[in-house]
């Protein structure tokens, strides 16, 4: 059999309990549904690190933080894995978010479509590794204003405190991240000629905050009644003195929109998950297009679709936003694996895994060795269910002291089936 074509979709900070067929009934998520009942399902995926870069640096290096010397999202790194499918023939493009350090950099692409700022005002923040991305220069062609913390507190300083960083989506709906993302995807796919094998890498700026869909996707889950959770005065108290120090910071400061507060209501929680959830399913309906025209056009014939993310969002679980936690709410993400020719076994499974096992997966699947200092494992043989396959008993993460996170030098999680 030929190589086959490598899809990897990510999106940006969405939580495990985000799609329908995989326990979460008030989700909206049809085509990661099909994802995961045709195909594969790791319910048990875990994180190397909860930030963006910390984790995307092991993953497209195979190692861990410590092992790859990266550990927070303004560190330079650069993919070292998709150079070795350029160097098989694969033909490898990057379209939307890869966060790679400078953002700009190649990493072993062929072809860049880049889209990373959602929120941030390039030159006001982002500094010396600021540029304007595919999604500014559309903006600007449209002479529309990108949505920012300062525009949004100008327009409605009281309304944005009470947001909680959800809002909705008011410029033309094709504008919106995720949707451009999704069109501008289409557009490659159905443009190109075609040449086989492809990666394609796709990346969502999405369900990161702000929470900001748009009037229709929102509208969908008005009366939806999704999990709230419960937080105690007694819970707080006794959290650790770093995790007591995040909390301080994330309503001190005022992090991509998000205005936290110290006592949010359970109305408040409700509101912002509806929000939140509603990205989910704009993200949905985007990686049904993108399926579909990769369908369109022979790809899906032969290949491998990776659907994933960076990591989760606490949405107010234990009194935290964001992420910069070891709590589940933050380390645990989806994974599927979905084929229509490639021996995948269907269903979900529970294995502990690690998000950087994709990338020996990747690489298998491709025909080419894993590289020995590689601390990820291959998940083929669950995927296949060789019975040679050896689960994870423990798995890990790893966060050291950044702008946000300042109250700890170094974090480590151990985590195995019963204990953290």
């Amino acid at each position: 059999m030929s190589r086959p074509n490598i899809i990897l979709i990510m999106t940006d900070q969405q939580r495990a309990d985000t799609i329908g067929a995989l326990g979460a009934p008030w989700m909206k998520t049809p085509h990661l549904d099909r994802l995961a009942t045709e195909g594969a399902a790791f319910t048990e995926c875990f994180v190397t690190s909860p930030v963006c870069v910390g984790a995307r640096a092991s993953l497209f290096t195979g190692k861990y933080p410590h092992g790859c010397q990266v550990f927070s999202n303004f560190q330079p790194w650069q993919p070292t894995w998709v150079g070795s499918l350029a160097d098989q023939g694969y033909h490898c493009v990057n379209i939307g978010k890869m966060h790679i350090n400078p953002y700009d950099a190649p990493g072993g692409f062929h072809q860049r479509l880049i889209m990373e700022n959602k929120d941030r005002p390039l030159f006001l923040e982002e500094r010396d590794r600021a540029i304007y991305d595919e999604w500014d220069k559309a903006l600007r062609a449209h002479k529309l204003t990108k949505p920012s913390r300062y525009n949004r507190h100008a327009a409605d300083p009281e309304g944005y405190k009470q947001a909680l960083g959800a809002f909705e989506w008011h410029l033309p709906a094709d504008m919106h991240p995720d949707n451009f993302i999704g069109d501008t995807a289409c557009w490659w796919i159905g443009d190109r000629k075609n040449r086989d094998p492809l990666f394609l890498q796709i990346g969502f700026p999405g369900p990161h905050p702000p929470y900001d869909p748009t009037p229709d996707a929102l509208a969908a889950y008005a009366d939806v009644d999704l999990p709230v959770p419960t937080v105690t005065r007694a819970e707080l108290a006794a959290q650790p003195p770093a995790q007591q120090k995040l909390r301080d910071n994330m309503i001190e400061f005022n992090f991509d929109s998000i205005a936290w507060r110290r006592d949010v209501s359970q109305a408040d929680l409700l509101r912002l998950r509806r929000h939140y959830a509603a990205n989910v399913s704009m993200i949905d309906h985007q990686v049904g297009r993108i399926l579909a025209a990769l369908d369109a056009r022979g790809y899906l014939d032969n290949a491998l679709v990776v659907f994933t993310s960076d990591h989760a969002d606490a949405l107010g679980e234990h009194g935290h936003i964001q992420k910069w936690t070891m709590y589940d709410s933050v380390v645990r993400v989806p994974l599927l694996f979905w084929s229509r020719n490639l021996p995948i076994e269907r269903g979900s499974r529970d294995d502990l895994v690690q998000l950087f096992d994709v990338a020996p997966t990747i690489l298998e699947s491709a025909g080419l060795s894993v590289p020995a200092d590689f601390e990820a494992q291959s998940l083929w043989g669950a995927l296949s269910g060789r019975a040679d396959h050896q689960p994870r008993d423990a798995v890990y993460a790893e966060l050291a002291r950044d702008h946000i996170q300042t109250g700890s030098e170094f974090i480590l999680m151990r985590r195995d089936r019963r204990w953290k």
